[in-house]
Order: C-alpha cells, then sequence, then structure tokens
C-alpha cells in the first residue's frame, strides 16, 4: 500500500480506501462489513468512509459493529462520515448545514459507529440558504470539542471552498483540510482544472469516490443492466441512462483491452488511472465481496506501470465524452 498526506493535515491515508455508499445496509450486511473491511486492512488501508445518510444511518450501524468485532486499535484507522440530507423529516434537518442539525447529527452519527470521535467530518454538499459563516464555525467547533479531528467538504464548488477558507481566516476558525468529489477516467474536470489553484493556495487534498463510475467502467453494463447490480437497485433509477450511454460503454470495451494489453482488469486501470493524479489522497473503493476488495487493491502495482504512451491511449480512447 502507498500512503499520501491528506492534503497539508499530519495525516496520511491509504491511497486505496473502503466506503459504504450503496453497499452496508444494502448489499453488505455486518458480517461481509467485518470480512471486507478485515480484508482491506490486511492490505495495508487505513481509512473507511461513510455518511449519516447511507441506508438511513444504517451503515454507520454496520460499520460501528464491524469495527468492535475487528477490535483494531483505534491509533490505526481513520474513518470519516458526512452530513447534509439528514435521516429524520424536519424542517431543520433536510438539505441543510445549519449548527444545530450539524452538532445534533454529529452525536448520533458518533452513537451509531459505536465512536467517541471521527477522524474527518464532511458536508456532504454545499448549503446555499446557511450563511457560510455558521456552517465553517459549527465545523470548527466539532473539532474544538473532540468530535472530530479534521473537516471537509464534498462536491462544493471552487468558489465555495474558498469562502470557507476565507471565512475560517478571518473569525481564526478550522479551515477545511479536504475535499471529497467525484473523479473517475469518464469525469474529471473539477478535479483536473476548476479545483487547480486550490491545491496551490490552499494545500486541499482530495479523497475521491465513485472511480469506476458507478461500476460503469467494469465492464459490468456493456451488454445492458444486470439484475444484481447497482444500476438494478430501486431508488437509483437516475443512475441508469449514463450506466447504459452506448458512447461511454464502446469506451468501456476499448478501456478493457488497453487493461488486458498491460494484465488488468477494467476496474484495476481505472482505479490505476485515478492513482497517477498526485492531487489524489485516497480513492474510495466499494466492495461487496473481499475478492472485490483484493482485486481493487492490486491496483496499486498496475498505476506505477502507466506510463506517458498508456495514459496517452486513454486520453484518446475517451475524447469527447469524458465531463
Amino acid at each position: 500500500m502507498e500512503y499520501r498526506r491528506l492534503g497539508r493535515a499530519g495525516i496520511k491515508v491509504s491511497a486505496l480506501s473502503i466506503g459504504s455508499w450503496v453497499t452496508y445496509g444494502t448489499s453488505v450486511d455486518e458480517d461481509l462489513a467485518f470480512a471486507t473491511m478485515e480484508a482491506a486492512k490486511d492490505a495495508g488501508v487505513n481509512f473507511f468512509d461513510n455518511a449519516e445518510v447511507y441506508a438511513g444511518g444504517n451503515s454507520e450501524t454496520i460499520m460501528g459493529s464491524a469495527l468492535r468485532k475487528l477490535a483494531w486499535p483505534r491509533y490505526s484507522y481513520l474513518i470519516s462520515t458526512k452530513f447534509f440530507w439528514g435521516i429524520h423529516d424536519d424542517i431543520n434537518t433536510k438539505n441543510t448545514l445549519n449548527r444545530k442539525y450539524l452538532l445534533e447529527a454529529m452525536d448520533d452519527s458518533l452513537e451509531r459507529l459505536g465512536l467517541s470521535y471521527v477522524d474527518i467530518a464532511f458536508c456532504h454538499r454545499s448549503d446555499p440558504e446557511t450563511p457560510i459563516d455558521e456552517t465553517v464555525a459549527a465545523m470548527s467547533d466539532m473539532i474544538t470539542r473532540g468530535k472530530a479531528l479534521y473537516w471537509g467538504t464534498s462536491e462544493w464548488s471552487a468558489s465555495e471552498i474558498r469562502q470557507a477558507f476565507t471565512v475560517a481566516d478571518k473569525y481564526n476558525l478550522r479551515p477545511p483540510v479536504t475535499e471529497q468529489p467525484q473523479y473517475n477516467i469518464l469525469h474529471r474536470d473539477r478535479v483536473e482544472n476548476e479545483y487547480d489553484d486550490l491545491y496551490t493556495d490552499f494545500g486541499i487534498g482530495l479523497t475521491t469516490w465513485s472511480p469506476l463510475a458507478s461500476g460503469l467502467l467494469s465492464g459490468k453494463y456493456v451488454d445492458g443492466v444486470p439484475s444484481d447490480s447497482r444500476g438494478a437497485l430501486p431508488g437509483y433509477e437516475w443512475l441508469r441512462n449514463s450506466l447504459t450511454d452506448r458512447n461511454k460503454n464502446q469506451a468501456v470495451v476499448k478501456l478493457k483491452h488497453l487493461a488486458e494489453s498491460i494484465g488488468a482488469t477494467p476496474s484495476q486501470l481505472a482505479l490505476a488511472f485515478c492513482l497517477v493524479n498526485k492531487n489524489v489522497s485516497t480513492i474510495i473503493t466499494g466492495a461487496t465481496s473481499v475478492q472485490q476488495v483484493n482485486e481493487n487493491m492490486d491496483a496499486i502495482k498496475i498505476y506505477k506501470t502507466l506510463n506517458t504512451q498508456i495514459m496517452s491511449q486513454i486520453e484518446e480512447i475517451t475524447q469527447g465524452i469524458s465531463e
């Protein structure tokens, strides 16, 4: 495993990590969570990502139960969770980053996880209706109270992140240290262009999600939507147009041939591509089996073989269809 500093923060995260979106509480129960987390840790993973909203809080409960059974020393792993959408149907708990919601939601997440603190607390999206100084102050207070060690943003625009740093500097508050954006071969503009100045100006680190474009880059959707796939899950109909896009799947077939030429699977090539970007601190992977964890972890070996020629081939294959 390779370890990278989380931006300018003092901690280092494994270049590949494990997340629980659309797995824990749906296709992954407590026993499987235990097995996949154990396999990941054995491979050197030290960062595990979650969110309040995943499976309505059940994802945190499952991860917390697995952590208790695994009984790892607390210093040996990092846990994150995220807040915005809320899981209670109340005017002050839905699609918000107000102070009351954030501080109470953190306490609830810690109870579900069975932890006294998380290592990173994320604002899962931005909230234009709450003054940004209120949100930055609340996240800073989480750290002061010992409920989180660091905080970050997820899918915020570059200008919103810059505003957060401005507020933190003005009021002597803790600034974010990380952003969690989508990043993969077909979705690149924000990470590679929009955020470019943030890396040098603020040293922001990235914990990227959806490296396989919700499974599209694995090749499983080339012939349609498998009944046991994410694209077939109720509530994820919004993904199907992208997963079955003809042009994208034609590119995936070409990427599959390229992967085979270097002794990799399509998934490993997709992960390796993201690892080449040194602004990426860690890539959050998902897994529904130990075999899938092991396959993903081997992408570390593949990325070191991605020379200029291979990267140029990827560019050529995806030209005109990457976002």
